[in-house]
Formats: structure tokens, C-alpha cells, sequence
């Protein structure tokens, strides 16, 4: 089957789940998550977070891993990442993400989830590791040595999805062959010892790729990108900052225009308008208009989740609890996850 092929396959698949889950959400569980390498953004919050708290307001059972250990994949150190985990359980609780219905928890809490990664191991070639494009592209974009923790980097995400028998990732196109990966694993273990795992699905988000400020993908390692934790002052200062150009005149042309046209989109997603309407709005108003309209967007969308975190900072004790309950929650899956494992290979030698 062709690249193409296998894509249309999968997008066929996500397509009937995404109408099965309006129907029967509780037939599925979603393990999703982010790394703490730094504050959550609004590519961050449009590309899947908004969609995390549709599906969990739905009514599917989530699982969200803050992924601490996978910070090390591709860097040196492990600086700001307890002020990282903490803030980013404040983002989600401000976004929507509701810890009575959905679990929270960080991977280097989790002993039995980890452990899961020695028998999943076996059941991958070295081949197989090597070739995912995924963890090429992000080797690539490191610029760092492929470190054993990257390559296997896929096994550990099918871990995060089986420990607590998840059956839908919500992923990118990019982000398939992580899913396969985890089926293969969940496959081969069922058939070499006994039936334990689901073989989870793709769901494909149709979220588009948020721009950043300079049309590049947004990211924070690029500067350009409006944190969910900015003040409405530091938004307003990043984006008067942000490149245009010198043509009055402003259109939607991201090929041509990519600053002028990262601006538009950031203003399209926050207001639910198109580009084009706002780009023919301000006409020849100039860049100087249109960043104070994306301004007033970005900032009156984020009024709301800025006022709960605000509400959220001042309690710094309630946000550990969130974070040790998530833990403890989702150790007990992983316990008994690990025992159903160590049973199906007969590693239970006591009574």
C-alpha cells in the first residue's frame, strides 16, 4: 500500500470514529499529551487543546501525560522544567480541561507505565526504529546526536497509549506512524502471549497549522509565539514587533505575505471569521491596523482562560494536588496493566 493509500485509510477510519463518538463516546479512551519544554502557546491551544476538552466535554475518558522525561530526548538538560510542569497544568485546568474527568500525570511518576518499555522493545527490529519519519524530522531539527531515549521515543508514546488501554490518539498526519507503530506493538504482543491490548486508532485532527507571528510554524524556540501565559501587554508588544511588509494594501497571500498572512490567521482563528473577510476589512489600513486588530482579537479570546489562571496562580497548592491525584490515578492503571503483562508472559512467580 502507497503512502497516499495508507492515508486515505486512515483518514476513512478517523472519519468514522469522529461520527461514532457523537453517538457512543464511551466506547473509546483518549491519550493525548505535551512536552514541558517551555509555556503552552496558541499553536498549542487551536492545534489540540480546544479539541482535548470538546472530546472530554463529550464525554470520552481521557488520559493526559505531561511528558517530563520526554524533554531529554533532544536536549542537555532538564532547567525550568519543574516551573514548565506546573504552569502547563495550570494552562490546561484555564482551557477547559476538567481533572474530575480527566486524569493528568507526568511520565516520571509512572514506574509501571516506564516499565512497559522493555518487553515493547522486543517486539520492534532495529529497522523499524530507525526509519520512522517522525523521529528523523525531529533529530534533524534538533541539530542534537539521536540519543537512544529518541530513537526508541515511539515505543515509550505506545507505552503512554497502552498502559491505560487507550484506543484513539488524536494525531497530525505527521503523526501516523507513531500510531502504527503502537498497533504493530499492541499486535505482536497479543499474538506472542496473550490477548491484553487494544490496537488504537488515529484520530485525525482537522486543525489547521497555526502560523507563527513570522509565518513560520509557531514555536517557542522560534520567538514567535503568544503564550497562553502572556499578559495582554506582552501580546500587544509581540505583535507590533512581528514582520509585515511595506504594501498598504493588506491580502491573504501566505505563500507571498507569510507575516501579513500569520497575522490574519491568528485573527481568523480567535474571531471564527475567514482572512480574506478580515484582509478586505482593512483594505489599505496597513499593517499598523491590522496588528491592532489580531491584538484585539488575541487578546479578548484569551481574556477568559487569562482570568482562571490568574484565579489558578494563587494556588499553587491546589494545582500539586491536581497533579498528585492524576499521578496516583494513573499509577493504579499502570499497576494493573503491568500485572496483566507479567501474567500473559508468565513472570508471576509469587502468590
Amino acid at each position: 500500500m502507497s503512502n497516499e493509500d495508507s492515508f486515505l485509510a486512515s483518514k476513512k477510519r478517523s472519519d468514522e470514529i469522529r461520527a461514532d463518538l457523537a453517538v457512543h463516546p464511551e466506547k473509546y479512551l483518549m491519550l493525548t499529551g505535551d512536552r514541558p519544554t517551555g509555556r503552552l502557546h496558541l499553536g498549542h491551544y487551536f492545534g489540540t487543546i480546544r479539541e482535548r476538552v470538546a472530546l472530554q466535554n463529550l464525554g470520552v475518558p481521557t488520559r493526559v501525560v505531561i511528558a517530563d522525561y520526554q524533554v531529554i530526548t533532544d536536549r542537555d538538560t532538564t532547567a525550568n522544567i519543574a516551573d514548565n510542569v506546573h504552569n502547563m497544568v495550570i494552562d490546561y485546568l484555564a482551557c477547559g480541561i476538567d481533572p474530575e474527568k480527566t486524569i493528568i500525570f507526568t511520565h516520571s511518576h509512572i514506574p509501571a507505565l516506564n516499565q512497559l518499555m522493555l518487553p515493547f522493545l522486543s517486539l520492534c527490529t532495529e529497522a523499524e526504529l530507525e526509519r520512522n519519519p517522525t523521529v528523523k524530522a525531529e533529530q534533524e531539527a534538533s541539530g542534537h546526536a539521536l540519543t537512544g531515549l529518541l530513537l526508541t521515543y515511539p515505543v515509550h508514546q505506545a507505552c503512554d497509549i497502552l498502559f491505560c488501554k487507550g484506543n484513539i490518539g488524536p494525531v497530525g498526519k505527521d503523526q501516523l506512524p507513531h500510531i502504527e507503530q503502537t498497533r504493530q506493538i499492541a499486535r505482536r504482543f497479543n499474538e506472542r502471549y496473550a490477548q491484553v491490548f487494544p490496537e488504537p486508532e488515529g484520530l485525525l485532527t482537522d486543525a489547521v497549522l497555526i502560523p507563527g507571528l513570522d509565518g513560520r510554524k509557531m514555536s517557542k524556540s522560534y520567538g514567535n509565539a503568544i503564550s497562553l501565559s502572556a499578559t495582554a501587554e506582552e501580546t500587544a508588544k509581540l505583535i507590533k514587533k512581528s514582520q509585515t511588509d511595506s504594501d498598504r494594501n493588506i491580502t491573504f497571500d501566505p505563500d507571498n505575505r507569510p507575516g501579513v498572512s500569520a497575522l490574519l490567521t491568528t485573527a481568523a482563528l480567535c474571531t471564527g471569521r475567514t482572512e480574506v473577510e478580515i484582509a478586505e476589512e482593512i483594505g489599505d489600513g496597513g499593517s499598523g491596523t491590522l496588528k491592532k486588530y489580531v491584538t484585539q482579537s488575541v487578546n479578548d479570546y484569551l481574556a477568559p482562560i487569562r482570568a482562571r489562571r490568574e484565579e489558578l496562580m494563587q494556588d499553587p497548592a491546589y494545582i500539586a494536588d491536581i497533579l498528585a491525584d492524576g499521578n496516583r490515578r494513573a499509577n493504579e492503571i499502570a499497576n494493573e496493566t503491568l500485572g496483566e503483562v507479567r501474567e500473559a508472559m508468565g513472570m508471576v512467580y509469587t502468590a
